[in-house]
């Protein structure tokens, strides 16, 4: 796989001193947009909270800019709590909305493929609202594949909103 253009950026893990800056950017989603399905923005005590609570290859991860600006970041997630998916995660990816399409989104699910696979797990799973092209888009580009549409499965804004189900199975990542 290609490795986006970001050569000022890396990746760390999230700490609690960025509570505020990933908080600012879900928020932004929350309010105004259809990547999440909260409609309750987050507090910055809920938000260090999610961040310490965090580890391993569950650990939050950040795109920072060389001046340590908090311009993305991403986590796994387990996928069920049913035993037989513990080999399955499902990824989350943000990036300051003013910054997308500059493959800030690309280097952070790149990131966290490799921390799944380096992890043990055998497929990261993705729920992307269905009208989300550029997500969409950059899970494609990342070895998803469609798996499914979930129809008016969630409410936001007043209108039903479909989720696509889509699928990275790292073994047959890797193989490409």
């Amino acid at each position: 796989m290609n490795q986006p253009n970001t050569p000022n950026l890396r990746i760390r893990r999230a700490l609690v001193t960025d509570a505020a800056a990933i908080c600012e950017i879900y928020n932004h989603e929350v309010q105004f947009e259809t990547s999440t399905f909260d409609l309750v923005p987050r507090a910055l005590a809920t938000q260090a909270a999610w961040i310490t609570a965090r580890s391993g290859a569950f650990s939050a991860i950040v795109c920072v800019t060389p001046n340590d600006e908090v311009v993305g970041f991403g986590a796994l997630s387990e996928y069920r709590d049913r035993a037989a998916y513990s080999t399955s995660v499902e990824n989350s990816v943000y990036v300051k909305r003013d910054l997308s399409r500059r493959g800030i989104g690309r280097l952070i699910l790149a990131t966290l493929l490799e921390q799944a696979a380096d992890s043990g797990f055998h497929v990261v799973m993705a729920r992307v609202e269905a009208s989300g092209t550029a997500s969409r888009a950059l899970h494609e580009s990342c070895g998803f594949t469609l798996v499914g549409i979930e129809r008016e499965i969630g409410r936001k804004f007043g209108r039903w909103l479909d989720v696509a189900l889509m699928q990275c199975v790292l073994h047959e990542r890797s193989a490409n």
